[in-house]
């Protein structure tokens, strides 16, 4: 279960939700421009920062403003499937290509990350 509560603004938008969303299943985000449907993804991955309430997923608390939790994305295990190109901005080009690699990929190609 995913349950949001959370207000964030960014620049003069606000996105205030309290909602809660089943653990299977299908569920759609879907929306006129503008209306917060990336505010609202950037949020649960971990690549944007609420300034109240929290977000938990199956009982895990991913960010709790009032007491100062904010997993980073690589911590919360949630994926997410851009529309276009983009790195993660806490790795340098190599942490963004290891990110997405199994560990034995990882292994079989040492020699390029070294340089």
């Amino acid at each position: 279960m995913l349950e949001l509560n959370f207000s964030q603004t960014l620049g003069n938008h606000c996105l205030t939700i309290n909602e809660t969303l089943p653990a299977n299943g299908i569920t759609a985000i879907f929306g006129v421009s503008g209306a917060g449907k990336t505010s609202l993804i950037n949020a649960i991955s971990g690549l944007t920062r609420p300034q109240k309430g929290r977000i938990v997923l199956n009982g895990r608390v991913l960010n709790d403003a009032d007491k100062g939790i904010c997993l980073t994305p690589e911590k919360r295990r949630v994926g997410y499937v851009f529309q276009d190109a983009r790195l993660f901005p806490h790795y340098k080009v190599r942490g963004n290509l290891r990110y997405g690699m199994a560990k034995s990929m990882v292994n079989q190609a040492g020699g390029a990350f070294r340089h």
